[in-house]
Order: C-alpha cells, then sequence, then structure tokens
C-alpha cells in the first residue's frame, strides 16, 4: 500500500493556490462617491427659487444618494464672488432633506423668505449621502428682505 506524502510537488502547488485565492478578508469597501454636478437654479421674485436636483455625478454616472441641498450665503464684497468662494468662505443657512427632496433630475420650488441675511450671495450645493457635496451653483445675489 502507498503513503500518501507532502513532498509531492502537485500537493505543495494545490495547496498554495487555494492559500492564495482565499483573497482578502473582511467587507468589500464600497467605492468612493464621485460628487454630484451643479445644481440649476433660477430665482422667481425676490424670495423663491426654482431648483432642479442634478441627475448626473461628475463621472457621468447617475446620480443617487443625494441627501440634502443646501443653501450657502457669503455677505456682499467689493466684487461677485465666484461659486467656488461663496461655498468655500460662506455659512449654511438653509437645508432641504429627504423626504421632502425630489429625486435626481426632478424640480422643486426654494422658499428663501425666511432667511434674514443683509444683502450677499448665495450658491445652492447638493451633498450625497456621506457629506459628499456636490459642486456649487451659479452665483445668485441676494437682496435685502427689508426692500
Amino acid at each position: 500500500m502507498r503513503s500518501f506524502s507532502l513532498a509531492n510537488p502537485l500537493v505543495i502547488f494545490t495547496i498554495c493556490l487555494l492559500g492564495l485565492a482565499c483573497g482578502r478578508r473582511g467587507d468589500p469597501l464600497p467605492r468612493p462617491r464621485a460628487a454630484a454636478l451643479p445644481v440649476q437654479v433660477r430665482l422667481e421674485g425676490l424670495r423663491k427659487a426654482r431648483v432642479v436636483v442634478p441627475a448626473k455625478d461628475v463621472a457621468g454616472d447617475t446620480l443617487v444618494g443625494v441627501e440634502l441641498v443646501r443653501v450657502i450665503y457669503l455677505p456682499l464684497g467689493l466684487t461677485k464672488p465666484t461659486s467656488e468662494d461663496v461655498f468655500t468662505r460662506g455659512e449654511v443657512v438653509l437645508e432641504r432633506r429627504r423626504p421632502d427632496l425630489p429625486g435626481p433630475g426632478e424640480t422643486f420650488l426654494l422658499d428663501l423668505g425666511s432667511l434674514r441675511r443683509p444683502q450677499g450671495w448665495l450658491v445652492l450645493v447638493a451633498v450625497r449621502l456621506g457629506n459628499v457635496a456636490g459642486r456649487p451653483s451659479e452665483v445668485l445675489p441676494w437682496l435685502d428682505p427689508g426692500l
């Protein structure tokens, strides 16, 4: 009768191959979320804005997981700032969250009448799950609420 031996090269090769095939253990890492494209916004009167939630992210994929839309305010300065300036230096003054937020590509009317800020600039930003902020919208002028 023949005995089993680990010295057989085929057995050693098979064991090594099985050990390598196991791979990494643990939960798979989700791919990083790409930022959303800019929100399309148009003022309708002095205190209302028509907002279109973006349907794609910057990678061109369908946008899922939009958690909220933020309104960011920057006080009036000497020149009109860029949307990135308002986004980085401004303060969040209003948020519209799910479930009151429509899906990607859909439109909603945002009431800005509750903002009590002096003249300045506004941008809107779509924020995905995981607090991934999208690109800011175009800069909108904000007039004194006393007018």
